[in-house]
């Protein structure tokens, strides 16, 4: 089964990213609404799943989230 836009319908995204997700009524932590929005995009065949995750995962590996102790401001 092919998960591209052209070759699916708008509730066929639908499902695929609730399959995907999971229990999304479930909400642990106030999470799950940020992760559905995130993959708006594909349900409404803007963006292709493969380009949303890339972002998603872009920032957090190209990001640096180091502190330098000399520039925190602590001293």
């Amino acid at each position: 089964m092919s998960f591209l836009i052209k070759d699916t319908t708008r509730e066929q995204r639908e499902q695929i990213v609730a399959d995907s997700i999971g229990n999304i009524e479930g909400a642990c932590d106030g999470c799950m609404p940020g992760i559905i929005e995130m993959y708006q995009d594909y349900i409404d065949g803007k963006r292709e799943l493969r380009e949303i995750n890339m972002a998603f995962n872009r920032g957090y590996t190209s990001a640096d989230h180091r502190i330098d102790r000399d520039d925190c401001g602590m001293q």
